[in-house]
């Protein structure tokens, strides 16, 4: 199958593609608060089996440049994000009325560090954007992104500021169309939103459609305008297993991936669709939900990996490990190596989980009204629409100085990499408290015409060809 943009070396699925890995080591140390299922100390956990299953020697491991103030307000608005860079757990009870505004509280609390934690992991998703832009790398990950609920002037479903959409306003100064797919077990809405309008991004959201958080991503959702039939939208219900799944997935993406032609996809890999997730209500295993992202990767297409949901956080961070594994094309054992987290894996110790024997209530019926229908609406774009020639804004500049002057074998190390880790536990601010348990909660939506506007001006279309 052809495939558009920037191509990488063809070859079997098992060619090695070049990885680039964002990092930093102070993440795992922001936390919700108590009682919170988002901990971001997952982060660290999946960190730690990367560097004992001797993965990260396969690839570059950055540390994330933080996203600035206007980085953040090419998608949000500027009193947003002011109000994000400004308010404390000891200022909040004087900013009720901008609290309430921007549906910051229950589920997205006012935590130490907060503005340091929205730029870090955003820092990392813009600055993977960068790299897949100028070739430096055939896959980027950033677990500590895929926050996708955040709007354009609110925080949503545990999310502040939306990483993606801003690594796809970045991905497209290079690249004439971006494919957006998100398997999180949430609708992927702030993304669908901000690009609804548009035939440059398309957006295909797997997910738990009922009464259940966001309460959006119906089938009948398609896009609007322009955009019209470039959302995509799969409605699950409980319990849907591997082969249901991939019964899904595999037919709607390849038609995706010929009609589309995406310059480059971003791969949304929320671990809360994975069987026996707190918030969750999926059955399926680490394989089958990595075989996703091995799928993706088949297309030999620049690829972002983001993480996202997931709040049993030993599964999550066994997910994201093998799935590691798969972008760099390296089969990990299933047997766990000892490391700083291990008592958290037992009583089997084991990198996979079986699924459970919950019910699978989406019946083969369903399922092939759902494939039967999407494939239509698929059947209904012109192959990939054209982009006419015009100015864009200049890339992104994010100032590396710290990496060109490291060494890179030193900075790929395992050990290396874990004692930097274990360092910067005994010089954690002491306002910034450490997460180490687990044990609920819900998310809301904001409007769509707006964030187009955003990606009007990346797209500078008022610019003619002849012109030129």
């Amino acid at each position: 199958m052809e495939t558009g943009g920037n191509s990488l070396p063809s070859g079997p699925d098992g060619v090695k593609r070049k990885v680039l890995y964002f990092y930093d080591p102070e993440v795992g140390n922001y936390y919700y608060g108590q009682g919170h299922p988002m901990k971001p100390h997952r982060i660290r956990m999946t960190h730690a089996l990367l560097a004992h299953y001797g993965l990260l020697q396969h690839m570059q491991v950055h540390k994330p440049v933080p996203a600035r103030d206007r980085d953040l307000c090419r998608f949000h608005a500027d009193d947003y994000v002011n109000f994000l860079h400004n308010v404390t757990p000891e200022t909040q009870q004087d900013q009720l009325r901008q609290l309430k505004r921007f549906n910051v509280g229950e589920d997205c609390p006012v935590f130490d560090g907060l503005f340091s934690f929205c730029q870090t992991y955003a820092g990392g998703s813009i600055g993977g954007a960068v790299k897949l832009n100028h070739g430096f790398c055939d896959i980027a990950i950033n677990w500590a992104g895929g926050l996708h609920h955040a709007k354009k002037c609110e925080a949503s479903g545990f999310c502040y500021v939306n990483d993606i959409v801003l690594a796809i306003l970045e991905l497209l100064k290079q690249h004439q169309r971006v494919l957006y797919v998100d398997i999180d077990i949430h609708h992927g809405d702030g993304v669908e939103e901000a690009f609804y309008t548009t035939d440059r991004v398309m957006t295909v959201s797997f997910h738990k459609f009922g009464d259940y958080f966001p309460g959006t991503g119906d089938i009948r959702d398609i896009g609007y305008s322009k955009g019209k039939y470039y959302s995509l939208n799969v409605p699950l219900d409980d319990g849907i297993d591997d082969e249901s799944y991939h019964y899904l997935f595999k037919p709607i993406i390849s038609k995706v991936m010929e009609v589309f032609r995406p310059g480059a996809v971003v791969l949304q890999c929320g671990a809360d669709s994975l069987s026996g997730d707190r918030l969750g209500c999926f059955n399926l295993s680490i394989k089958g939900h990595a075989e996703c992202v091995k799928f993706m990767r088949s297309f030999n297409v620049p690829l972002l990996l983001l993480g996202g949901g997931g709040y049993t956080i030993r599964n999550v961070a066994r997910c994201w490990c093998y799935e590691t594994g798969v972008a760099l094309g390296v089969e990990v054992d299933d047997k766990m190596p000892q490391h700083e987290y291990y008592e958290y894996f037992g009583p089997d110790y084991n990198l996979h989980v079986s699924p459970s024997n919950m019910e699978n209530k989406n019946s083969r019926q369903l399922l092939l009204e759902i494939r039967n229908k999407l494939l239509d609406n698929l059947s209904k774009l012109e192959h990939a629409p054209s982009v006419q020639f015009q100015e864009r804004e200049p890339d992104t500049e994010l100032p590396e100085a710290d990496e060109d002057q490291d060494d890179g074998d030193e900075r790929w190390n395992s050990d290396s990499d874990m004692d930097i880790d274990e360092d910067r536990k005994l010089i954690i601010p002491s306002r910034v408290k450490r997460e180490v348990i687990e044990p609920e909660t819900k998310d809301p939506v904001c409007s769509m015409e707006v964030q187009i506007e955003t990606i009007e001006q990346t797209r500078g279309f008022d610019t003619a060809t002849n012109e030129t």
